[in-house]
């Protein structure tokens, strides 16, 4: 077993995580804009800006390097390719995408109509985000 190319890790990492908030600025700047917004009122919270923004669009990309090394990490047990980018992003959307909104599904925090959307959504950001990000990744 090699050992993990971290420079190929970040690199397509950060490409992972420009895919991801790509994705996320398409949804909630555009499709479900209006619908959060209502739920955000409801709850009497004020939308996200400025440094809160910031700070989603850093952890953005830092998801995506760890969707990158954990690929990385089960490349050598799964091999190289496409069908392990889909199990890496498989495994961060679990724990990353649907085990939060479930939580916000549970304690009633949001239409479960709009949670499912979100949820569906981020399965095919993070698993196009672990493929473009596998894409990058290189041993040696």
């Amino acid at each position: 077993m090699g050992k993990i190319n971290m420079v190929r890790v970040i690199l397509g990492g950060l490409l992972a995580g420009l895919v991801i908030n790509i994705s996320e600025s398409v949804l909630n700047l555009v499709v479900i804009a209006d619908a959060m917004e209502l739920a955000l009122r409801q709850l009497n919270i004020p939308p996200a800006a400025g440094r809160t923004l910031a700070i989603f669009v850093v952890f953005a990309f830092l998801l995506g390097i760890v969707t990158v090394w954990l690929y990385a990490a089960i490349r050598p047990r799964f091999g190289p390719g496409p069908k392990t980018a889909v199990l890496a992003g498989l495994l961060v959307w679990l724990l990353a995408y649907l085990w939060p909104t479930l939580g916000d599904g549970l304690m009633g925090l949001f239409d479960p109509g709009l949670l499912v959307f979100v949820a569906v959504w981020g399965l095919f950001e993070i698993v196009i985000a672990a493929l473009a990000g596998g894409w990058l990744y290189k041993e040696g």
